[in-house]
């Protein structure tokens, strides 16, 4: 029975695994059966195993991303082993990658950072009143920081669950009153309170917020997506961004407005 393509987009990094695995086993067998007569480099063995694993990444039918990373893993680490740097200096790089990234693999959205020309954008957005609005994973909260420089009179809310990009956002957000930096996933906090949620996440977990919106938010709130729009739902506005990433904010309209005409939830 082939598998699935839901099944292993849920766990990319499980089966990522198991393509490097059965990437070693192969270069294993090529290596007895090789070496009695001429000995291989380890170069070569290395984009042997990374061939083989971008294969059985194709086959178990991961992103196409992970293909690439998945040739690239052995090459990679042949190579880095010729730098000759000490073990604890490859720890410390493990380290300050995890607790940047935190399980990116699980949560399926990379770190993203919106730019400024973003922020000019989004604060135009805002309603001309104060307002409340929240950043699903903020990042090192750069948009939040000149949101709330921008409009004083806004209260702005930035929740971010890897710590170290958290720890720098509460850090550089505790000279502004206006600014409240917290660490969790945002799946687990209410979008009640809010009149503007911002996300700029990855395609997989729109649907997903987009039925959390649409049950927590209260009347009138806008969800402001960078990038990704919600699948099977019209924006009601596109706002194109003067950037070099060409980026576009696709507005939705989560309940009944007097003003403008906005796509409702269903």
């Amino acid at each position: 029975m082939p598998i699935k393509y839901a099944s292993t987009a849920a766990a990319p990094l499980r089966y990522a695994a198991l393509a490097q695995g059965v990437a070693g086993l192969v270069v294993a067998g090529c290596m007895v059966w090789l070496a009695p007569s001429s000995p291989v480099s380890a170069l070569l063995l290395a984009l042997l195993h990374g061939l083989c694993a971008a294969l059985v990444a194709a086959v178990l039918r991961l992103p196409r991303w992970w293909w690439l990373i998945s040739f690239l893993f052995a090459p990679l680490a042949v190579l880095a082993l010729g730098l000759g740097w000490p073990p604890w200096a490859w720890l410390f790089g493990f380290v300050v990658l995890l607790l940047v990234f935190w399980r990116t693999d699980a949560s399926r959205v990379p770190l993203y950072m919106s730019n400024a020309s973003t922020a000019q954008r989004l604060a135009k957005l805002l309603p001309a009143t104060p307002c409340r609005l929240i950043d699903l994973g903020c990042g090192d909260g750069r948009l939040l920081r000149q949101l709330a420089r921008t409009r004083a009179d806004c209260q702005f809310v930035g929740l971010e669950h890897a710590p170290l990009t958290w720890a720098w956002a509460w850090l550089w957000g505790l000279r502004l009153p206006n600014l409240y930096i917290g660490y969790g996933s945002f799946w687990e906090h209410s979008l009640a309170d809010y009149d503007v949620v911002y996300a700029f996440l990855s395609p997989v977990p729109m649907t997903r917020l987009w039925d959390k919106a649409c049950a927590e938010v209260k009347p009138g709130a806008l969800l402001v997506s960078n990038s990704f729009a919600v699948f099977g739902i019209t924006p009601a506005l596109q706002v194109q961004v003067d950037d070099s990433r060409e980026t576009c904010l696709h507005v939705y309209k989560l309940a009944g407005n007097p003003v403008h005409t906005f796509t409702s939830c269903r």
